[in-house]
């Protein structure tokens, strides 16, 4: 099968490369942006028509989203362009794959819920209560994507992080590693998950596709999360990334959320429940502390 990834210069996309390394599918890896010493084909996916040729051409069987727009608070004051990228951008690739007769793995996030005060883990068939433009224009882009009746997996994560561009794990080491205090909010609970263990359970998505009888509809299309296990606030993770790394001078104090202001408001309980993509597809999640365990040692050995 041919895959093509978007996207593929992001944290997922990379470690989407990764995976593809030992895989047994041929990986189109497209972004709009090139990094050196990374082979990329540019593909608008604002583009129909672009994204169109691309499939027919290439012979593309699935593709997979890791392209968004995913600045919270920029969202805020860019509406219109959240919208392209997470609403306009995914539901181009559905039509596509609709008519090629493929699937489409899109990438959602756990930022569709928040409004509702919730206290137990948040399940795919629950009503999505975004409070902010990038939660409800990745909602739009959920929607758009079901609305043109092409097979799809949509997987909704949280709190990506990666040895991968800018994310709050690499932040962290830096900071605990200069700074003798840091305050962290600890009144936001969520689950950190490891870019590389998202990009290994998309792989069993795509092998478990590639194992249907041609000409038929998938089965398993639908809504499924996947973060690592457990649960902890970003105190919390920050305090387990000091600890790996070694940065244990650095002292890490709890705060409340109100004491650093944002244009949004972001959820502080988003806590997802993985039963369903466990049992639909058989997946092993890791624990978020071995998974960090794992990003740190290969952050420290580059």
């Amino acid at each position: 099968m041919t895959i093509l990834v978007t996207g593929a210069n992001g944290q997922l996309g990379n470690e989407m490369r990764i995976v593809a390394q030992t895989s047994a599918h041929s990986y189109i890896f497209t972004d709009v942006n090139e990094v050196d010493g990374l082979p990329t084909t540019y593909l608008d996916i604002t583009d129909l028509d672009s994204v169109r040729r691309m499939v027919t051409d290439n012979g593309v069987n699935v593709i997979v989203n890791c392209a968004a727009y995913t600045n919270v608070d920029a969202a805020e004051s860019n509406e219109s362009l959240a919208e392209k990228l997470n609403a306009t951008a995914p539901e181009n690739l559905a039509v596509a794959m609709r008519e090629a007769g493929g699937l489409l793995v899109q990438i959602s996030t756990d930022y569709v819920f928040g409004k509702e005060p919730y206290n137990t883990p948040c399940r795919e068939d629950q009503q999505g209560t975004p409070t902010g433009v990038y939660g409800l224009t990745k909602l739009h882009g959920e929607r758009k994507i079901m609305a043109t009746g092409c097979d799809h997996v949509i997987i909704r994560t949280a709190w990506l992080y990666s040895e991968f561009g800018k994310n709050f794990c690499k932040t962290m080491l830096n900071l605990t590693a200069t700074k003798p205090q840091l305050k962290v909010v600890f009144d936001q609970v969520g689950t950190p998950t490891y870019a590389l263990d998202l990009a290994r359970a998309i792989a069993v998505v795509i092998d478990d596709y590639s194992s249907q009888p041609a000409g038929e509809r998938y089965p398993k299309t639908g809504v499924y999360h996947y973060s690592n296990e457990g649960v902890c606030s970003w105190f919390d993770f920050t305090r387990m990334i000091a600890e790996y790394s070694g940065q244990t001078s650095c002292d890490v104090q709890p705060c409340h959320s109100n004491e650093f202001p944002s244009p949004v408001t972001r959820p502080s309980y988003s806590v997802l429940d993985k039963t369903k993509i466990k049992q639909t597809f058989g997946i092993a999640v890791p624990y978020w502390t071995e998974s960090l365990r794992r990003c740190i040692a290969n952050l420290q050995s580059k």
